[in-house]
């Protein structure tokens, strides 16, 4: 069969699918949300993003032309944004039920493998029993705080590098956090003074989720049967796109897993949240199905935990090198409360409440995942006057939700004040981590991370503006990637120990906390 014939067929297809759509539509009985007049059979296909604008700017071009819920529909999929917070917990939250599935992103889920972690499984069984196994280990703050030395450990290594090394802040970042969660999850110690492999792997792993999972992005999410036009054919570069990104997941998913049960098997392992869930129960009493739920949640925690505090840790440093008085005032803050003997640990929290704020605004500031991932309606609904047909894609707009004036006064300004006094304004925590069941599960350990990194390198250091070989200021871009997991664009900036004091409390993490030997030996030997 030729090129032409397949296309002619897969045009045929899709006109027979829109054709059908079209029908069930005019059976309505309420209309769609609003939104711009579509092509016939393509429907509003002009109007998805396209490639390299950041989505939810695109999409609040839809809010500021047909309201706070608007809709497009491509090919016959739905598409609802929405840009208003009552709108998005009455769905999301109070609706639950309704909208916590996920829809069948084929790309992302199917063809590159995401459809079995936790961020990406239909709402059921297996979804429930994966949530169940990261709330028992990382749910609470009781259950995270037996991580707290492990946090507090690394922290103050990642304050080590950074005063050796501030041009690589933004790898130090990474390095920290991905010590904290493959420790937490794996029980696996990462290379302390040189890249490391599976840090490494979940940073390849996350960036390509978070380009595979962006709504309207790939086109064989709106056309599923274009995964099996054959390789040859015109058009289909996605598919060896997908086979790349599928083995680069499998080595995430697989290779920590196998370096886990080795250790095991060996005597040789301190308690983590794998081993713990594999001992639970008792390890003859394991079944296939168990097994496969604890490495996919094993995974989804250490690519989620690797990642999203890397990029509220990037937003603060850049906000610091933008807005100097911020730092002021939190350094007088800790300087006050904590003193200049110590650093900050966890038990300064609750005192710190300047700091707490700063951390609140980081989240809000530029939130790690601007919209967040797609729910799916399970049935048809009714909201507002709108029909939410079963099926549809709802996209909630995290980041204006964080920036809409009505609710944040200055919104793009980087004020922690905001968030204390008698008028404060909503906690950003009420949309940076997700909605209802989909929720992210890693967000109290995450939450820990980023206060103790932001305090501490507040207490310890002077970020201010990178300058040139004359000595004048370098303007930082604030510019932030597409896609589901969004950082800021490179930026330079100068990071330099307060005074001889606090560089002599960075350096006694040498003696407090004394380097260990990387694990990366045994998890290369534990693959052959």
């Amino acid at each position: 069969m030729s090129s032409v014939t397949y296309i002619q067929l897969a045009l045929a297809v899709a006109a027979l699918y829109v054709v059908k759509r079209l029908v069930f539509d005019k059976q309505r009985k309420a209309p769609l949300p609003p939104g711009p007049k579509g092509l016939p059979i393509l429907g509003n296909i002009k109007d998805l993003p396209p490639p390299g604008q950041p989505e939810w700017l695109h999409w609040k071009k839809l809010k500021d032309g047909y309201g706070p819920i608007s809709s497009i529909t491509v090919l016959g999929q739905t598409l609802v944004l929405i840009h208003d917070s009552k709108a998005a917990i009455d769905l999301m939250e109070r609706r639950s039920t309704n909208y916590s599935s996920r829809p069948r992103l084929v790309f992302g889920f199917e063809m590159c493998g995401w459809k079995d972690t936790i961020s990406s499984l239909p709402y059921g069984p297996r979804h429930r029993t994966a949530r169940k196994y990261a709330y028992s280990i990382l749910g609470t703050k009781a259950a995270v705080s037996k991580f707290y030395p492990l946090q507090e450990a690394e922290v103050r290594r990642f304050l080590f590098r950074t005063m050796n090394n501030p041009a690589d802040v933004i790898q130090h970042i990474r390095t920290e956090a991905g010590a904290i969660i493959l420790k937490a999850t794996y029980d696996y110690t990462i290379e302390p003074h040189s890249r490391d492999p599976l840090v490494d792997l979940a940073d390849a792993a996350l960036a390509q989720f978070s380009s595979a999972v962006t709504a309207g992005a790939w086109m064989v999410d709106m056309m599923p049967f274009l995964k099996y036009m054959p390789d040859w054919v015109p058009g289909t570069d996605f598919k060896r796109t997908a086979r790349l990104w599928h083995k680069t997941l499998m080595d995430v998913v697989d290779r920590p897993f196998t370096y886990v049960k080795q250790q095991m098997a060996q005597k040789h392992y301190h308690p983590s949240f794998v081993s713990k869930l594999l001992e639970e129960p008792g390890q003859e009493r394991i079944t296939p199905e168990s097994e496969f739920i604890i490495k996919w949640s094993a995974a989804s925690l250490y690519t989620g935990g690797a990642d999203t505090t890397v990029s509220t840790l990037s937003c603060f440093f850049l906000a610091m090198t933008l807005f100097p008085e911020v730092q002021r005032k939190a350094q007088e803050e800790i300087d006050r409360i904590v003193g200049t003997a110590r650093l900050p640990t966890f038990e300064d929290r609750d005192n710190l409440r300047y700091v707490e704020a700063v951390v609140t605004e980081a989240l809000r500031w530029h939130p790690v995942a601007p919209l967040a991932i797609p729910h799916l309606t399970e049935e048809d609904d009714i909201y507002d006057g709108y029909l939410l047909p079963k099926g549809s894609l709802i996209i909630a707009n995290s980041w204006w939700l964080l920036h809409d004036p009505k609710v944040y006064n200055e919104p793009m300004e980087f004020k922690p004040e905001r968030f204390l006094g008698e008028n404060a304004e909503p906690d950003a925590r009420n949309y940076c981590y997700g909605y209802g069941r989909r929720i992210c599960p890693g967000r109290v350990l995450a939450d820990s991370s980023v206060f103790l990194t932001i305090a501490s390198a507040l207490a310890a250091f002077n970020i201010s503006k990178a300058t040139d070989a004359n000595g004048k200021e370098i303007e930082p871009k604030v510019e932030f990637t597409p896609g589901i997991i969004s950082h800021p664009v490179p930026f330079g900036c100068t990071i330099k120990p307060r005074s001889e004091v606090h560089e002599q409390l960075i350096k006694n993490v040498e003696v407090e906390y004394p380097w260990e030997e990387s694990d990366a030996k045994a998890l290369q030997s534990a693959q052959q």
